[in-house]
């Protein structure tokens, strides 16, 4: 019987050069492939959206980026005081960043600087000043009633009126640029007093 060497010759032993740049290559694909399969899932449920206006002051300043649950109402229907990104009733092609304030079915009255939800006074201390403004609206089936935080200079329902739920992005949860202004944004009972 012949002498079988201990361990097999050196070029068997070890992967070529050209085989490691191979693996390594191929590690790097998977990686870059593993990592836009996250992006583009955690994009499906999570939306960025950066306030444009100083319609939400003083909750949200211009050219803070908040980011969005794009699933939120999927599984839920919007809440009183929840903040909302939606693309404006007319022109779809931006968003717009503001507070729920009446949902199907409510009215909403504005009198006095105060603003009421069927007949019951909101209590709001994330406005910026009462409104200077008075109407009364009936919120149609499948609509929202939205305002601004900073009331008087905001372009919301009281003045183009309401927002489809189909045109809804998502519920606004944090604001996470820039990173000295991280926060969550809470909703708050606006029904408590």
């Amino acid at each position: 019987m012949e002498n079988q060497p201990d361990h097999l010759p050196a070029a068997q032993e070890e992967p070529s050069d050209s085989r490691k740049t191979l693996r390594s290559i191929l590690e790097i694909v998977q990686t870059i492939a593993l990592a836009a399969v996250f992006y583009f899932v955690i994009d499906a449920v999570i939306g960025r959206e950066m306030v444009q206006k100083i319609s939400m002051e003083p909750t949200l300043v211009q050219g803070e980026i908040l980011m969005v649950n794009k699933i939120s109402y999927k599984f839920n229907e919007p809440q009183y005081g929840e903040i909302i990104t939606f693309q404006y009733p007319l022109d779809p092609e931006l968003a717009y960043v503001k507070r729920v304030i009446g949902l199907p079915g409510d009215v909403v009255e504005v009198k006095d600087g105060q603003v009421y939800v069927n007949d019951q006074l909101l209590n709001e201390p994330y406005i910026s000043a009462a409104p200077e403004y008075e109407g009364i609206w009936e919120v149609p089936q499948d609509d929202l009633f939205v305002l601004g935080d900073n009331r008087n200079p905001s372009a919301d329902s009281h003045v183009w009126g309401f927002v489809p739920e189909d045109n809804i992005i998502g519920k606004a949860f944090l604001v996470y640029w820039p990173v000295d202004k991280i926060r969550a944004l809470k909703t708050p009972d606006i029904f408590a007093h």
